[in-house]
């Protein structure tokens, strides 16, 4: 068939889309109607769900003392070099770990995936270092990774911590949706001792609120609850709820 044959046809479908082409307000219209229905069948779906999260056996709020810490976390600004998400990549996967599920963000008021690294994500990072490897690298990192760019926080050792409102925060957590109770609310100041203090009489009534919890002395200064404690505790609790094993690390990762 030569070109010539093809040029009705081509005619007849150029008259059929005319009035597009020709009229940018009827193109505007059209290109609306068309985002509109788009948009509708992906959304209209949400609306008769109860949850969009994937419920994942193992997930906790965080306790009283984690909760500190993510404050002093996010008042340090360190989810600017930092992110708390793993992408379902090869490449990340074997370097960080299990790629990041939703339901590890969900008690996560806001959530700190990030905006772009600088430094390693952090999402896997409890119990990949030791306490006194986090103490030394808060105080000075280029004593563990000399080509370090960050900051150092010595302060956080020295500065005890202000937990006198720490069950306000809880508070303000359950009226965000973290499912805190009347309890452990009440019990926020005692879980938060508990879990910074060796050997204190509270940590099996923790350990039955909050199942996991890693109770110790987390700045190397079992006289003083730093800031420094705080800290450590919450990063030393990022990524250790969840057993992966339940999970096919080779599923969806491309």
């Amino acid at each position: 068939m030569t070109s010539i044959e093809h040029k009705p046809a081509r005619r007849s479908l150029w008259a059929k889309h005319k009035i597009f082409e020709t009229n940018s307000i009827i193109l505007l219209i059209g290109v609306l109607l068309v985002i509109s229905i788009g948009g509708l069948v992906e959304i209209a779906p949400l609306f008769y769900l109860k949850n969009t999260i994937e419920t994942v056996q193992g997930m906790r709020p965080y306790t009283p003392l984690e909760i500190a810490g993510r404050a002093i976390y996010v008042r340090e600004g360190c989810y600017l070099c930092h992110s708390q998400m793993i992408r379902p990549l090869r490449d990340e996967v074997e370097r960080y770990g299990h790629y990041s599920l939703a339901a590890e963000s969900m008690y996560d008021k806001p959530f700190q995936w990030g905006s772009k690294r600088i430094g390693p994500d952090l999402a896997r990072v409890g119990g990949k270092y030791s306490d006194e490897w986090h103490r030394l690298h808060l105080m000075d990192p280029r004593l563990i990774v000399p080509q370090s760019i960050m900051p150092g926080y010595p302060f956080l050792g020295k500065t005890e911590l202000n937990y006198s409102d720490i069950a306000d925060d809880l508070r303000a957590n359950r009226a965000g949706g973290v499912p805190y109770t009347d309890e452990m609310i009440a019990q926020a100041q005692s879980d938060l001792k508990a879990q910074a203090t060796p050997d204190h009489p509270g940590q099996a009534a923790l350990e039955k609120r909050y199942p996991k919890a890693q109770s110790r002395d987390f700045d190397g200064d079992p006289q003083r609850i730093t800031e420094a404690d705080a800290l450590i505790a919450y990063l030393q609790a990022l990524g250790t709820m969840v057993d992966f094993k339940l999970y096919d690390d080779k599923a969806n990762i491309r």
